[in-house]
């Protein structure tokens, strides 16, 4: 008998490893959904302004038109935000799985750690 590490679960494709490899895809899932989410908002619902909101449509800033300016160049910065956003926290999320799995399952769940025969 030898007692087994959380990564040699998810080395050998096990349930326990699945379970936590699931749990990091689920992370990484919702986080990227989070953020195409607001990269969408933000797109369509400028179209939404300028329908609803009519003088929008023709106001300047600095004597360049408010939609010219949003989305030719304003949209930019935002996508980089949201994109850089998108890596630190993919990033932690990586960082803090990989902290699990190297503490062990034993010491993060308070559980003792699997035991199988050889």
């Amino acid at each position: 008998m030898r007692t087994r590490a959380l990564a040699t679960d998810i080395d050998e494709q096990t349930r326990l490893g699945d379970v936590y490899i699931d749990g990091l895809r689920r992370a990484q899932l919702r986080l990227a959904l989070t953020v195409l989410g607001l990269m969408a908002l933000a797109l369509g619902g400028f179209p939404v302004l300028l329908a609803l909101v009519p003088s929008t449509r023709t106001m300047t800033l600095a004597g360049i038109p408010l939609p010219w300016l949003v989305l030719g160049i304003l949209v930019y910065p935002a996508a980089w935000l949201l994109a850089r956003g998108y890596v630190r926290q993919a990033e932690r999320n990586e960082a803090e799985f990989s902290d699990i799995v190297e503490a062990g399952f034993g010491e993060v769940a308070g559980h003792e750690p699997s035991v199988r025969d050889e």
